[in-house]
């Protein structure tokens, strides 16, 4: 593995995950597909091996832009409250759909959610009129985004932001509140993937179940320097720019990815 380029992604991961509370999955994931696809790995199981480490490294970019979020009070407690429930079981649930469907089929999918979120962000228009719904709609969701979440390897923040977005609160609170959400969805959904492929057969080196510690530990060591950097410039830069960075950026990843089906 090419430790410089392990680094580089996640300096990336963890800018992207503060400044727009998307956990850092979706540049990841990517990243690590090539790395693995580079060590002759069939793409079946790269892909598999690449959304649980991604998810893994989650935890950690997590946690350290939730801290620069939460000391400027910008986190809702209130909802990651009541989303999480939810979440946890949604979670372990995606981890366990990941396990039994195709590889191909999860790489297609992943792209295809991509371009959803992209096309979500920069065409939708928050309405302060909007409220967020009630316990039980929000636990439906909750379980919903977690499972999704898990599926593709990411934080739950480019589905929680556009949502919360939607639901009237404002985009820098919807991405602090979405990085919060996107702890308990890595946690249990790390948990799944190792569960799920301890038993899986020519995992590389290094690796527990779906979680491959050499490119997990080169990924953290960077994110973790450059999340809460990424969280200072989200309450310095205008609402509408976060949300038309965010658009252009996974608009730009889906594209990429998408350019080895042609």
């Amino acid at each position: 593995m090419d430790l410089t380029m392990l680094l580089l992604s996640g300096a990336i991961a963890g800018t992207l995950a503060g400044l727009l509370g998307i956990g850092g999955g979706i540049v990841i994931v990517p990243i690590v597909v090539l790395f693995f696809e580079s060590q002759r790995l069939d793409n079946a199981l790269a892909i598999k091996m690449a959304l649980g480490t991604s998810l893994a490294t989650i935890i950690f970019t997590a946690m350290s832009s939730i801290y620069t979020h939460h000391r400027k009070q910008a986190v809702q407690w209130g909802i990651v409250k009541i989303m999480t429930p939810g979440i946890l079981t949604g979670s372990l649930t995606g981890a366990w759909l990941a396990d039994i469907i195709p590889g191909t089929t999860l790489y297609m999918a992943f792209i295809i959610f991509l371009f959803l979120v992209s096309l979500q962000m920069a065409v939708s228009r928050v309405s302060a009129h909007r409220s967020l719904p009630g316990r039980f709609v929000m636990n439906g969701i909750s379980f919903s985004f977690g499972t999704v979440s898990a599926l593709m390897g990411v934080g739950g923040g480019s589905l929680n932001v556009p949502f919360l977005s939607y639901c009237g609160i404002p985009i820098k609170k919807a991405i602090a509140t979405a990085a919060a959400i996107g702890l308990p969805i890595a946690i249990s959904a790390t948990l799944g993937y190792i569960i799920g492929g301890l038993n899986e057969e020519g995992l590389p080196s290094g690796s527990i179940g779906y979680v491959n510690l050499p490119v997990f530990g080169g990924v953290v060591v960077a994110s973790l320097v450059f999340a809460p950097i990424g969280a200072t410039l989200a309450h310095k830069l205008p609402d509408l720019v976060l949300r038309r960075l965010f658009a252009v950026f996974i608009f730009a990843l889906a594209t990429k990815m998408s350019l080895k089906f042609l």
